[in-house]
């Protein structure tokens, strides 16, 4: 990125997370007008799961004030970059670049419908085929007329290819299709959609599980990646989100999406937290430009309302 582009992103990155940061600020601003004895420091640990940033890292900064890491006569400023500095030692980890390591590279996505799954698909072709990768869409929600019809819009829009079936076909015939045919074209990169499933519908987490498997029947290794997307207004419903596709489709790693406009970007904190799994892309917005990379200082620094 360029540095007039980078600014523009950390422009939708500190606005999508205004919400978030309001909060904060707003509960920093109140509570270092005071000591932080141990009620403010309770009151503090309670704004910190409020903001959805999870009791594991709330608790640990309440123990950093109890044990006397910090200082309780703390200012406004300096208890948001505190708190952005350790939001970033949670993220340094799980901010990881997703890696294409093989020919065709092979990305099923899952998540539940709305999560924005299938756009971000649309938008991971643009960045592909930007970086001059050839990209085929696998249309795999088939349970959906619009989400083909919409993945056939992006195919048309990035120049990638697409496979897709009429609605209500066979998903996992479809992937063992587009990955036959990607393997002979010699295709770059294939993105595989799936239906939108609630993470608590077990035969509808089966269908999923029948996709991998089919899958490795041309290639053993695929899929190479298993990316879910999280919607981040959903707050704490994100945790049983990844954990239970988590058991059931192998997921590498993450995508958050809709961290515009909603007081829960902290969510990512205690996803991060809790599994420690990879978090490779972001999304502030409905635009192509509004999905990047993950990078745990911008988003630190962004959650807590201070400049880049």
């Amino acid at each position: 990125m360029n540095d007039s582009a980078q600014l523009t992103w950390w422009q939708r990155l500190k606005g999508g997370l205004k919400e978030t940061s309001s909060l904060l600020g707003g509960a920093a601003q109140d509570l270092a007008k005071r000591r932080l004895d141990e009620a403010a420091v309770e009151e503090l640990e309670h704004e910190l799961i409020r903001a959805d940033l999870g009791p594991e890292f709330a608790q640990s900064i309440a123990n950093g004030f109890a044990e006397g890491r910090f200082d309780p006569n703390i200012t406004p400023e300096a208890l948001k970059a505190l708190l952005a500095r350790e939001i970033e030692k949670v993220l340094v980890p799980v901010a990881k670049p997703l890696e294409i390591t093989t020919r065709p590279f092979v990305i099923l996505v899952a998540g539940v419908n709305g999560s924005g799954k299938t756009t971000t698909i649309g938008k991971l072709a643009a960045r592909y085929r930007r970086e001059g990768k050839s990209v085929m869409l696998v249309a795999g929600d088939t349970f959906r007329a619009a989400a083909i019809d919409q993945l056939k819009i992006w195919a048309e829009r990035t120049g990638a290819t697409i496979m897709a079936r009429e609605p209500g076909a066979d998903a996992a015939g479809l992937a063992f299709d587009a990955l036959t045919a990607a393997k002979r074209d010699g295709t770059d990169i294939v993105l595989v959609d799936t239906a939108g499933r609630l993470q608590n519908r077990a035969e509808l987490m089966g269908e999923l599980e029948k996709i991998v498997r089919v899958m490795r029947k041309v290639d053993p290794t695929a899929p190479h990646a298993v990316l879910l997307v999280l919607d981040a207004t959903v707050g704490q419903n994100a945790l049983s989100q990844v954990d239970i596709f988590g058991k059931t489709a192998g997921v590498t790693g993450l995508v958050m999406t809709k961290l515009d406009g909603s007081a829960r970007g902290g969510i990512l904190v205690a996803v991060a937290a809790r599994f420690g799994l990879p978090v490779h892309f972001i999304g502030v917005g409905e635009g192509v430009e509004d999905l990047a990379p993950f990078t745990a200082r911008d988003f630190a620094r962004a959650v807590v309302g201070l400049d880049g």
